[in-house]
Formats: C-alpha cells, sequence, structure tokens
C-alpha cells in the first residue's frame, strides 16, 4: 500500500515598516497520513463493471458518464488549442 501525507504547517514571513524588524509566524499542524492500497486503476475499474454485470446492477461509471468525460476532454482540447478561451457544453 502507498502512503501519503498531508500536513497544515507551514510558515509565513511579514516584513514590518523596517527592513530589520522581519517577521516570522510558524504554524505547526496535524499531520494525516492515510494507507493507500497500490493497486491498478483500470483493473479495478475493469472488476467493477464485471461485478455490475454479473449482479445486474447500473454502474455509476456507465457509458453516459464516459460521454460526459469525453466531451470534457475534447473542450478541453480545444480551450487549450485557443489560449484557454471558454468553450460551453
Amino acid at each position: 500500500m502507498k502512503k501519503s501525507r498531508y500536513t497544515t504547517r507551514g510558515v509565513e514571513i511579514k516584513n514590518a515598516e523596517n527592513v530589520y524588524d522581519l517577521l516570522v509566524s510558524y504554524r505547526s499542524g496535524d499531520m494525516w497520513s492515510p494507507r493507500l492500497e497500490q493497486k491498478e486503476a483500470l483493473g479495478r475499474e475493469c472488476r467493477y463493471f464485471a461485478d455490475c454485470v454479473e449482479d445486474n446492477q447500473t454502474p455509476f461509471n456507465d457509458g453516459e458518464a464516459g460521454h460526459r468525460i469525453v466531451k470534457m476532454l475534447e473542450a478541453t482540447s480545444v480551450s487549450l488549442k485557443n489560449r484557454g478561451k471558454l468553450v460551453y457544453l
């Protein structure tokens, strides 16, 4: 399993009116490190779809969802080719 780490720590530097008065504020927050399973995404999706077929269930990632994703990806490509121009779906 893959291990990721998320923190809420940081440093803020504030420069006062006088250059010699440099204020530093440290933030020591919590850390959350969830354990993530290392499984191949496409294999998991295929297994999920096959399970839905076997159990006569409608998958949440059906053909309609796939069609919407393809439309978004195509719009993204058009937008990028046009220097970030807004593309309506």
